[in-house]
């Protein structure tokens, strides 16, 4: 799942700080900018396991766009990181489901061309809808 992230400024006495705005209380840092990255995936991970754990939801993000005019992040960086969390919240089931063969050829090519997987696509999307009808 992909998260926006607002990265803090480092200086030469403080690292770079980075908060996961759509994951309250989800933060990290690092002496460098791909240090940050790397550690606030990690701090996403044990954030959602913790989510799933406690049987919560993960909140719905909002556009980065939505976050940047924050007045609590002026000046900061903004990025996107890719964290597999899906494994926290149940292991895999196999389902049978039809689909129009034109459109489940639409699916595959849509999802190779993305580097994703007919599940990992089929997936998303479902969560993708799920989120913009609350």
């Amino acid at each position: 799942m992909k998260f926006t992230i607002a990265i803090e400024p480092g200086t030469k006495n403080a690292a770079f700080g980075v908060v996961v705005p759509d994951l309250p209380g989800c933060f990290s840092a690092g002496d460098t900018v791909e240090e940050a990255f790397e550690n606030v995936r990690e701090a996403i991970e044990a954030h959602c396991e913790m989510l799933a754990e406690e049987d919560r939801r993960i909140p719905v993000p909002k556009p980065m766009s939505a976050w940047q005019t924050n007045r609590e992040y002026k000046g900061w960086t903004w990025g996107i990181v890719d964290v597999p969390i899906e494994r926290f919240f149940g292991p895999a089931e196999k389902i049978n489901i039809t689909v129009p063969g034109r459109l489940l050829k639409q699916i595959d090519e849509h999802a190779k061309k993305h580097g994703q997987t007919r599940s990992g696509f089929l997936t998303k999307a479902a969560l993708d809808a799920m989120r913009r009808a609350q």
